[in-house]
């Protein structure tokens, strides 16, 4: 069997993410990860959160590296990867209590983004919860030197990609009948944006 995918950045900002999560989501419910990755992250809030039935999804290229993990932990409330292409208009069909993704936003291309709220507002009940964690900009200016540089890196590589000034996020989100909730800051200069469904976007 090949080598599990290790990202040591799941190890560092699990416990601050789950922090948050662990207040804000109910006992029992449905979460939807977009973009898993790994399957770290689903591994450990599955185990901090047991009545949290965990959904996890991704390119299927992602699936195979995930499973290794997840087949390794055996809990019944992390499922198996769905396939999910945020660009694509089939989303699953579940309603769930809230949606989570990690250091995604500055990674997709801007088109992506946009379609990623959309699909979020349509599997998410009303007074669900979208949990976006990463850098994010305000008003045109970056909180740190460092996510400055993180952000020429990255559209150096892909003028598609880069960090997602929030102004703009709220734009999007008010069109699909979604509001920014709470904003959290995070170590390392990076933030947790949790919007809320007002009213189902069909």
């Amino acid at each position: 069997m090949n080598k599990k995918p290790y990202a040591q950045a799941c190890v560092k900002n699990g416990p601050p993410i789950l922090g948050v999560l662990r207040q804000r989501l109910p006992d029992h419910g449905r979460v939807l990860e977009i973009a898993s990755g790994t399957g770290q992250h689903a591994i450990y809030f599955g185990k901090a959160l047991p009545g949290i039935e965990w959904q996890t999804s991704d390119l299927k290229g992602m699936h195979s590296g995930m499973q290794q993990w997840l087949d390794e932990a055996k809990l019944g409330n992390v499922l198996s990867p769905l396939f999910l292409d945020v660009m694509a208009d089939v989303w699953p069909e579940k309603n769930y209590d809230a949606v989570f993704s990690a250091n995604s936003a500055h990674i997709m291309p801007t088109e992506a983004v946009e379609k990623m709220f959309f699909g979020v507002a349509r599997v998410l009940a009303q007074g669900g919860l979208f949990f976006l964690y990463g850098p994010f900009m305000y008003a045109g200016k970056h909180s740190s030197d460092s996510n400055y540089l993180f952000d020429c890196w990255l559209k150096s590589n892909d003028p598609q990609r880069g960090v997602r000034d929030v102004d703009w996020l709220k734009k999007i989100a008010l069109t699909v009948n979604v509001r920014l909730l709470e904003d959290v800051e995070m170590p390392a200069n990076n933030r947790m944006l949790v919007w809320c469904v007002e009213r189902r976007y069909e």
